[in-house]
């Protein structure tokens, strides 16, 4: 069982307001499906839908880092969204315990596994790892284009 150490969302919808997700885990028992809800949300209250390529895109990414952190680096991590001003770039920052940096495996369409990562570079702008004291921190940037206007009745409806 998880416990969510910190899980916050903004509800600001002022334009000029980045939107924040953050949510951190002491274990590898954190739910992907969570941060794939979470992205999904956060997006949404941008004005992205969620059937859309960009919101697909990532919750991809977020998957696939959330993934690798806990399958490589089990222990204590977190992933931090915002989504900028213009909710035009998401950056996605994913912290975990292991000092060892990413590694891209060779492309092998015979291989079951270890492509996340091979997909992640291909979606985002940027992908770079900062080392930290205890472990790494992974930024990524993707960007979502202009965000759709929804109505206030309907948040999966165009205007």
């Amino acid at each position: 069982m998880v416990a969510a150490l910190e899980n916050r969302a903004s509800i600001e919808q002022d334009s000029a307001v980045p939107l924040r997700y953050s949510t951190a885990w002491q274990t590898t028992e954190f739910s992907i499906a969570d941060a794939r809800t979470a992205v999904r949300m956060l997006l949404l209250q941008a004005g992205h839908r969620p059937d859309a390529q960009p919101c697909l895109d990532a919750q991809l990414v977020v998957s696939e880092l959330v993934t690798n952190a806990l399958r490589h680096a089990p222990g204590p991590g977190s992933l931090a969204l915002e989504v900028s001003a213009g909710a035009d770039l998401l950056e996605i920052t994913v912290r975990d315990g292991s000092s060892n940096p990413l590694q891209p495996q060779a492309a092998d369409a015979g291989r079951i596994g270890g492509h996340g990562l091979l997909l992640v570079l291909r979606l985002c702008e940027q992908l770079h790892t900062r080392p930290l004291t205890s472990g790494k921190q992974i930024v990524a940037r993707l960007h979502l284009g202009r965000a759709a206007s929804v109505t206030d009745d309907d948040p999966t409806a165009m205007r």
